[in-house]
């Protein structure tokens, strides 16, 4: 039996279990970036880690699945890619601030997180990073 035969059931959700967010998740995009002020982080790439956490409209999260329907999440990774390669940042409160207003704008976007974090700085710490939410 095709997936097109079978018949959609309505109704089945209890209103209280009805979804109330849609978000949609790049996490732990690890990248090098020319990032730090330090001299000696200058024109070094370093490892960034990247989390990007998106909630979307009801509009934009596909409820059928087809292509056309859904939030273009790959330009997620395009986009902060393009970012990172496109110039040298001393901050990584820069980097998060550019990354936010880039996915800020978007389409159907009703709230937002990026977080970025260095892995490699302390050994004694998983990470130092920043981060910038709408909540």
């Amino acid at each position: 039996m095709t997936q097109t035969n079978i018949a959609k059931l309505d109704g089945l959700v209890p209103d209280r279990l009805a979804p109330r967010s849609r978000k949609i998740v790049l996490e732990d995009y690890d990248l090098p970036v020319d990032i730090g002020f330090h001299d000696f982080e200058v024109g070094k790439p370093q490892r960034l880690i990247v989390t990007v956490e998106v909630w979307v409209d009801e509009a934009s999260f596909a409820a059928s699945d087809e292509r056309h329907r859904a939030w273009d999440y790959d330009f997620l990774r395009t986009e902060i890619g393009a970012l990172a390669r496109g110039r040298r940042f001393n901050l990584q409160e820069t980097f998060v601030r550019e990354i936010y207003d880039l996915i800020a704008a978007r389409r159907g976007v009703t709230a937002l997180r990026v977080s970025t974090r260095k892995p490699d700085i302390y050994p004694d710490c998983a990470g130092v990073g920043v981060e910038l939410a709408s909540f």
